[in-house]
């Protein structure tokens, strides 16, 4: 099985013969005296700052600091630390940027040819886009079908409520699993029970997002319960997150939504065509939709079981900006855990063997191919075990 491969690091990514090759590029402080500084601050000066006497090569007097030569000093100062990996692109399923990554045109070329989707996001740890490759697996019938299935209201509202049902049911397979633990959420499953009910009555999809929008409210006020650090979570906040709660559910939300992404590459299915959210036009919104069934398995799971570990703590997140960063090390233990949780094993049901949990993402895209072509009835994913 291929793998994901996430790059925390800055450096520059080219293809080597057959296969890829990754340098890191490490700026290291150069060992002077303390009153210098690290050299690689170089770089930050302006050519015509005011010169420093204590520091022999700012002489004004010296050749060496006028015109083109600054530069050839400023990269000697510098002195990057280059370190190279290679990375066996039959192995690669995705992969997930996190740092400044810089490739060419040869390098997509060889991404496209290979069907290896790029993920990225920015400083801040936020998913800002993903390089999509020419999709290898087209069928026009099916992309027929699925246009009409958005386009009829009624058909269209059938997956929606098939998507939020299963959604809710594994929030409550949650809640549950908790409560049965010692955490006393029986207020919280009773309320979500009754709003649960109410999905199949709806009559459009803004009531139905309403109803869906009442179980998420209700969902994260248990999160105090759930959560043993004492960190008050108050409410979901996106656009930025407020706090290190909302910091970790966006994080770990993009990469359920990006994991998705990657598999919906591998069908036939069009990612621009969505039913429960509106199509867009700079996202994948069928993405979306598949991501609400997996959110409350691979994402909520696995903050409730960081957070409880103390593996993720406040000293995870820069306090200075409202835990909106997460620092780099907790990033890494979030992928690793994410990473790990996606080759969990479980056997299903129905095809009675072992399959893993990106597998059940694969196999829930299957099932919605099947009703867009009538050959069988949605129904979401819900976790049984």
């Amino acid at each position: 099985m291929k793998k994901n491969y996430y790059i925390f690091n800055s450096g520059r990514l080219r293809r080597l013969d057959n296969s890829l090759q990754f340098i890191k590029i490490k700026k290291e402080e150069e060992e002077t005296p303390k009153e210098s500084g690290p050299l690689v601050d170089v770089e930050m000066e302006e050519i015509g700052a005011p010169p420093d006497n204590d520091n022999p090569v700012s002489d004004p007097e010296t050749p060496a600091l006028q015109g083109q030569d600054m530069e050839t000093i400023t990269k000697e100062f510098q002195r990057p630390k280059e370190e190279k990996i290679y990375l066996p692109v039959e192995d690669i399923d995705s992969i997930y940027a996190f740092g400044e990554l810089d490739f060419n045109s040869k390098v997509m070329n060889f991404l496209a040819q290979k069907g290896i989707i790029v993920h990225y996001f920015n400083y801040y740890g936020f998913y800002t886009g993903s390089f999509y490759p020419r999709e290898a697996l087209v069928s026009g019938m099916l992309l027929v079908n699925q246009v009409k299935h958005y386009m009829a209201p009624k058909k269209r509202l059938l997956i929606a409520i098939r998507i939020i049902e299963a959604a809710a049911w594994n929030i409550l397979h949650n809640l549950k699993y908790y409560d049965a633990r010692g955490k006393d959420l029986r207020e919280f499953i009773q309320k979500i029970e009754e709003l649960s009910g109410q999905l199949s009555k709806q009559a459009s999809i803004s009531a139905l997002m309403g109803v869906e929008g009442n179980i998420r409210e209700v969902y994260y006020r248990a999160f105090n319960t759930i959560i043993d650090q004492d960190i008050q979570f108050e409410k979901r906040v996106k656009h930025p997150p407020d706090n290190l709660i909302n910091t970790m559910i966006s994080f770990s939300n993009s990469i359920v939504y990006t994991t998705v992404l990657s598999e919906i590459y591998k069908t036939q299915l069009d990612p621009l065509v969505s039913f429960l959210h509106e199509p867009g036009e700079r996202r994948f919104s069928l993405s979306l939709d598949i991501a609400e069934i997996f959110k409350p398995m691979l994402a909520d799971r696995m903050i409730f079981s960081l957070l409880n570990k103390n593996q993720i703590t406040e000293k995870s997140f820069e306090k200075e900006l409202n835990y909106l960063y997460l620092k780099d090390e907790a990033r890494k233990i979030i992928a690793k855990d994410f990473d790990e949780r996606l080759k969990t094993t479980v056997r299903h049901k129905t095809l009675t063997r072992n399959v893993s949990y990106r597998q059940l993402i694969r196999l829930e895209l299957y099932k919605l191919i099947k009703h867009l072509i009538g050959e069988k009835e949605y129904e979401g994913f819900k976790i049984w075990w």
